[in-house]
This record gives structure tokens, sequence and C-alpha cells, in this order.
């Protein structure tokens, strides 16, 4: 067979599981092999799907990260090892990548996807899996690959829960699926649903969640199968229970809807908010906050967090869940200095924002870098996890 001289006698032998089933065969092996998938993400989600990727034979794989592997990755990230703390992402993972199949073309982008770079990054690839953890990037992706004429395979988790779907898929009339804003067509307000640095994640969810996306793209590469265009597929690993959505196209989508109003690549930090989070707020640092509380400072302080967090440790601070703080802005002291803290100071920095600008608020202080950085600071042993 005319594909057969594609491959090598060693390639043929580590691939005949796929080779030998019916439907599949050689020709889509073939179709693998001569595939280009980016992968934005080389983190919980990523892990898998750079795996099962990998030992599935895509022939160029990309991977775009600007991070770098840390301790608190690995209960999740299971591309990586201890001996790789410190390292950047994609240098580890194009390393494990290489080791577990030689025959492939492993690509890095060792930065941040941005509205600047992602034209010349995402137009060298046919397909994008998207396995990012924050609405900016989120976003970007879907733009993108709507813009570029590329498939999207999308993932989410948090906590407990997962969801798939494949956007912008290219139907067999040249017509294109639902995208992720036919779905959310704009952001959540900042800081409601919290990444899973904020949220924490099941460690193995990711690993359900991502080998679910990799088969995604192994569909929509080799045309076998069903893919999930027009719906999204939710897992939820409590239960056990698994549902699919229909999607289908919503006309007042801001991109492809009868009136868009994005025709281009934008400021997707602003427009998700995230800008506004950051914008300059008086902070308190980890010591400062000690040494207060040590002489028995006067001052109040107002815990965000959730109710489970709070309950699982707290520093005695006064627990007002960032969804309720500005009904609740009566129980906040305007004479005296207050303290607003979370668990990374992101959450407790909006909330101040929302509390200066309803009600005019002059007193408030950020812990700097949430009660994670207070505990790592001063080295004490209360887990906040």
């Amino acid at each position: 067979m005319e594909a057969a001289k594609l491959f090598s006698k060693a390639e043929l032998n580590r691939y005949n599981r796929h080779i030998i089933i019916p439907g599949f065969g050689l020709m889509s092996q073939e179709k693998l092999k001569n595939a280009r998938v980016l992968v934005v993400g080389a983190g919980g989600l990523g892990s898998p799907v750079l795996l099962y990727l990998a030992a599935a034979g895509i022939g160029t794989i990309g991977i775009v990260d600007g991070d770098v592997v840390e301790d608190s990755n690995l209960h999740r990230q299971v591309l990586y090892s201890v001996e790789e703390i410190g390292m950047a992402k994609t240098k580890a993972a194009k390393a494990r990548l290489e080791s577990l199949n030689p025959y492939l073309n492993i690509m890095v982008h060792p930065l941040q996807l941005t509205a600047e770079n992602a034209e010349g990054i995402i137009t060298q690839y046919d397909v994008v899996a998207d396995g990012t953890d924050n609405f900016p990037t989120r976003y970007l992706v879907n733009d993108a690959c709507v813009l570029f004429h590329k498939t999207n395979v999308y993932a989410s988790i948090y906590q407990f829960e997962g969801q798939v779907s494949v956007f912008n898929a290219l139907h067999p009339d040249g017509s294109r699926g639902p995208n992720y804003r036919d779905l959310y067509p704009e952001p959540p307000e900042p800081g409601v649903v919290a990444n899973c640095s904020e949220a924490g994640v099941l460690g193995v969810l990711p690993g359900i969640i991502g080998s679910l996306q990799a088969l995604e793209v192994i569909k929509v590469v080799t045309g076998v199968g069903d893919i999930l265009s027009e719906r999204l597929y939710t897992f939820d690993a409590l239960s056990f229970e698994s549902r699919i959505f229909n999607l289908t196209k919503n006309p007042g989508n801001p991109l492809t809807g009868r009136n868009p109003a994005i025709t281009g690549l934008i400021d997707y930090e602003q427009f998700c908010g995230v800008k506004a989070v950051e914008r300059a707020v008086k902070q308190v640092s980890a010591a400062d906050l000690y040494a207060m509380q040590v002489r028995g400072a006067d001052f109040q302080l107002i815990d965000v967090r959730e109710k489970e967090e709070y309950d699982r440790a707290n520093i005695g601070g006064e627990l007002i869940p960032l969804g309720t703080i500005v009904e609740n802005a009566g129980r906040i002291k305007t004479h005296k200095k207050t303290i607003i803290i979370c668990r990374s100071g992101n959450r407790s920095a909006l909330a101040i924002r929302q509390l200066e600008d309803a009600y005019g608020f002059s007193n408030l202080y950020n812990l700097e870098g949430g009660l994670s950085r207070y505990f790592d600071e001063l080295e004490l042993d209360l887990p906040i996890y």
C-alpha cells in the first residue's frame, strides 16, 4: 500500500494495534502522521493530551506554555517529575514526548499566547487543542481559531467537573460549526469563577477530560467517528454522571453572529476584566499583617473565600464570601484599617474594587499574595488547600 511507504518498519510495528482496527487502518494512521496539532497549555489537561497524541503518532505537535514546572503541579500534571521542578514546561514536555515516541516533530513555543503572536503560531497548525485555565486565553484561542479557520478542540475542568467540545469544526459543505462564543458570548465577571490555583481540582479529573480531548483531536484528524461538534459533553466526577448538550449557533455571537462586533484579535485581558481586577489597590504584606496580629493592633480582617475554604483553615478573619461582599458592606468598618484576604489575593483585590466603587471606602487593604504567601513566608504549618 502507498501509505505504508510513509512508515518505517519500526513505526508500522509501533502502530500495529491502530492499523488492525477495522474502520481505522493504515490510512488513518497516515493522517495522524501528516497532522500538525497545537496544544495550548501544557498543564493538567495538556499533560494527557500531549502524551496520548504523541503515543498515537501525531506527526507534528506544537506546545505553547510560558510557565515552569512547580511542585504543586505534580498531583495532576503527569507529564513531569520532581527532577524537572523549575524547568520550563515546554522543555520538559519536549524531552518526555521525544522519549515516548522518537518519530515525531515536537515544536515548542515557550511563551504566553497573546493577540500579538497568536496568528504567527496558530496558522502553522491544522488543529488546536485548548487546555488553558483562564478566560483571556480561552477567548483568544477561540477567536483566533475562527479568524484563521482552525478547528478548536476545547476542554476545561473545575474542581470535580469537566467539559469537552469541538468548536469551529469544518463541515463537509465547507461551513463551520458553533464556536465557544456561541456558548459563552461574554466572560463571567472577573473573580467569580476561579482557576485551578484558586478553586482546586481533583488530580485525576484532568486525566479523564484530557484523554477525551485527545480522543476528539484524533477523530477530527482522521475523520473516524462522530466528533463533538454542535455538542457539549460534561462529566461530574462525584456522581459519575455524563451529559451531552446540543449546541447551535447564537445569532448574538459577537464574532460570528448576525451583527459581528469583533473582526480581529483584541485585548483579551481587558475584555475579561483582568486589568480591572489588577488595578492598584492598597496592599499590606504578610509580615506586616502578622506583626499587627502579634501586637494586637486595632484593625478588621475580612476573609472573602467560600465557607468550605474558610472551614479548612483560617486566621480568624470575619467570613464574607466575595459574592456577598457588596450586600454586606454594612459589616465593614469605615473608621479603622480593614484588611481583605483570600487565597492568592485576586478575589480580595476584586472585593476592594467593588466596595470602593459602590460605597467609596478608603480604608481597605489587600493582603499581598493572599493566605498562600502568608503561610509560605511565615513558614506556618496550617494548610489552606
